[in-house]
């Protein structure tokens, strides 16, 4: 388990300890590290939830340096993100692969960062099928409905039409 940061808030009645990410939090800066599983998916979108319940007009400012991950996991950060009234800024640090790179297209237009020397890169969805040849058909199938969905959701947030999208994502793109 990594160290995390303690940093020390004063105010005028005295000081409080925050972990680092708290403090962030305290900010409206929500970091989202590393690969998009089940778990990273879950806190970020509490932190989401949690910060439109504090202030609804505010910024939330949504920092990304992560390799992809899980769709679906993706997939429930992104709709909480359309979800919530409040702007998302988004900014890659690093990189943005994959969900991350969706993650970083879904932020407010105008408000998509990239730090120099970030790698921001796109792909089509991939899975490994195995069992019989219904099964396999089943998962190609399923492959080829989130790759339709992901390259419009792409679309709608670049403003592309959809078959730029498409081209961008037959193989693997980078920026």
């Amino acid at each position: 388990m990594p160290l995390v940061p303690i940093v020390l808030d004063k105010t005028g009645v005295g000081e409080r300890a925050y972990d680092i990410y708290s403090r962030l939090l305290k900010d409206r800066i929500v970091c989202l590290m590393g690969p998009i599983n089940d778990e990273v998916a879950s806190i970020t979108v509490a932190q989401l939830l949690f910060l439109q319940s504090e202030e609804k007009r505010l910024p939330i400012h949504l920092y990304i340096n992560s390799p992809g991950g899980i769709v679906t996991s993706g997939l429930a950060i992104y709709d909480t993100m359309q979800y919530i009234r409040p702007p998302i800024h988004t900014w890659c640090i690093g990189q943005a692969s994959s969900m991350g790179s969706l993650l970083l297209t879904a932020g407010a237009p105008g408000h998509r960062y990239a730090l120099p020397h970030s790698r921001i890169m796109i792909h089509q969805p991939s899975g490994a099928a195995q069992g019989q040849a219904t099964d396999i058909q089943i998962q190609a199938e399923e492959i080829i409905k989130l790759r339709k969905m992901l390259n419009g959701i792409y679309s709608n947030h670049t403003k592309q039409p959809l078959e730029v999208s498409f081209k961008d994502r037959l193989r693997g793109s980078n920026t």
